[in-house]
């Protein structure tokens, strides 16, 4: 386990946020351990806290149709024809 005093983990958040995605960072005050930073896996590893079922059915990010897709024939539109 990593250990940082206080004034080093202010000094250096970022340094500390790296170090927690490897192994959990144990911060100290004047000698005495204050707090532990861990990345969010391990928490949930050690909480039993997977992931909800919103988190797993969510889309990060919308998916780019190719052009060539969309116009095959009835492609995405399920409109009816005003023919």
């Amino acid at each position: 386990m990593k250990l940082l005093t206080s004034r080093e983990f202010n000094r250096d958040v970022s340094y500390a946020k790296r170090a927690a995605q490897v192994e959990p960072v144990l911060i100290t005050d004047r000698g005495q351990p204050t707090h532990v930073l861990m990345s969010i896996a391990e928490y949930r590893r050690l909480t039993g806290d997977g992931e909800s079922i919103l988190d797993l059915l969510a889309m990060p990010e919308a998916v780019a149709l190719d052009a060539a897709d969309a116009s095959r024939e009835g492609a995405w539109d399920h409109r009816e024809s005003l023919d």
